[in-house]
């Protein structure tokens, strides 16, 4: 049986590769459960320091697999819509809340929760096939797996609004200019290894303080001032005591580039 759910390991930076081709890597309930399971696990793993999302194929990720999900809505649930809690939820706060960085390597389609998984992403590469769709609209729904948080901070609330009620295709371009893209490279097949090499770098770093850096930044979102103050005196607290503080340091003072372990 083909895994749903790639994991490959290459030094300090994990690629996960949404493995459903044939279905442009819609997400289904095993390749939800893995991804929501792996990214639980890559939380706490000391050995991964970034982690790079695909897909497989020449897509990102359709979102929810309709066909599995009409036998859902023909069954007699009470709520055909439980994924949401049980899955999309967990994945989306394990993917914002990762205290490392992750990097979307958004090739082709990216729809519905799969746009969504990619938003979630501090980092989003992608090449002049790839495609943004805010497809929930379309069959009746509204956002799901962070995109009401994720879009308004990406592009605004009116463009949110725009894109998520209108549930119109955003092109490469139009992707990079909104900020959709951190990164818009010439040639698809320079997506993965752009987004990889991105990772390698971001591993290389001081993995810490990235952590700390994007819980800054999700209290300043939604908090005051006194908030983010309190957040940066923790954050600084924590970073100034770690051992990649105190090298780096050192070899600012001697003129000599950092190296960081991690920690």
């Amino acid at each position: 049986m083909t895994e749903p759910l790639l994991v490959d390991r290459t030094d300090a930076v994990v690629t996960l590769t949404l493995n459903r081709p044939t279905a442009m890597n819609s997400l289904d309930v095993a390749l939800k459960e893995a991804l929501r399971d792996t990214l639980a696990e890559l939380e706490t793993n000391r050995s991964c320091r970034a982690v790079v999302l695909a897909g497989a194929g020449g897509s990102f990720s359709a979102g929810q697999d309709l066909r599995e999900h009409v036998q859902t809505l023909q069954s007699p649930t009470t709520n055909p819509l439980d994924t949401v809690r049980a899955h999309y939820n967990p994945i989306a706060a394990k993917l914002a809340n990762l205290p490392k960085p992750v990097v979307a390597a958004v090739r082709g389609m990216a729809a519905g929760a799969g746009a969504s998984l990619a938003f979630l992403a501090d980092f989003r590469v992608g090449g002049p096939k790839t495609r943004f769709l805010m497809a929930f609209a379309g069959v009746g729904l509204a956002a799901d797996t962070g995109a009401s948080w994720t879009l308004p901070r990406l592009v605004g609330h009116a463009k949110a609004v725009e894109l998520l009620m209108l549930a119109e295709p955003v092109s490469a371009d139009e992707a990079f200019r909104l900020g959709l893209l951190t990164r818009l490279v010439e040639d698809d097949e320079a997506v993965l290894p752009t987004a990889q090499e991105l990772a390698a770098r971001l591993a290389a770093g001081p993995t810490v303080a990235y952590g700390a850096i994007k819980r800054q930044l999700s209290i300043a979102d939604a908090g005051t001032l006194a908030d983010a103050l309190a957040a940066e005196a923790q954050a600084q607290a924590i970073c100034g005591a770690t051992a990649d503080h105190k090298a780096a340091t050192m070899a600012f003072v001697n003129k000599q580039k950092p190296t960081f372990e991690g920690h």
